[in-house]
């Protein structure tokens, strides 16, 4: 393994960690001030994102963190690395806490991490989309949540 590469792997281990322990102050100093976040969907946290203010101010902490009970709160109850290059470092991670409006949002998000000089720089998000439509924004789908017969696993 590159020194790169392992740097990218404890850096996307230590920003699982920072959202497993709720220190959000942490994990974004794990982010340039330039960051871009693009994430998945039509909803409204879906788009891209720039700069750190953005991404960590009315997205993550207005948009998602602010529309959770906080005493449910916990992101990153599992993750896993999936890859990582010199570059890039793809985890799935699971976790959320239950909505203000009383729905439980336990999503399972795949990231794409961009790292350049020891920050991340860009995140590319995949998510449930209705999950988010449901639990953050009381938007059901007109069909409502179905559970699948087959779970997905990591």
């Amino acid at each position: 393994m590159t020194d790169k590469r392992a740097a990218n792997i404890a850096l996307a281990e230590t920003y699982y960690q920072a959202l497993a322990d709720g220190d959000f102050d942490y994990l974004a100093a794990l982010h340039a001030d330039h960051v871009v976040f693009n994430l998945v969907g039509q909803t409204p946290v879906s788009g891209r994102w720039e700069g750190k203010a953005e991404c960590f101010g009315p997205l993550v902490a207005d948009m998602v963190v602010g529309k959770l009970d906080p005493a449910t709160v916990q992101f990153s109850r599992k993750w896993k690395i999936m890859c990582a290059d010199g570059e890039r470092v793809v985890g799935i991670m699971y976790g959320g806490g239950m909505g203000n409006n009383g729905h439980e949002y336990l999503q399972t998000y795949c990231q794409i991490m961009t790292i350049t000089d020891g920050l991340i720089t860009e995140l590319h998000e995949f998510f449930d989309t209705a999950l988010v439509e449901l639990a953050l924004n009381d938007n059901p789908t007109a069909k409502g949540p179905t559970q699948p017969q087959r779970p997905f696993a990591f």
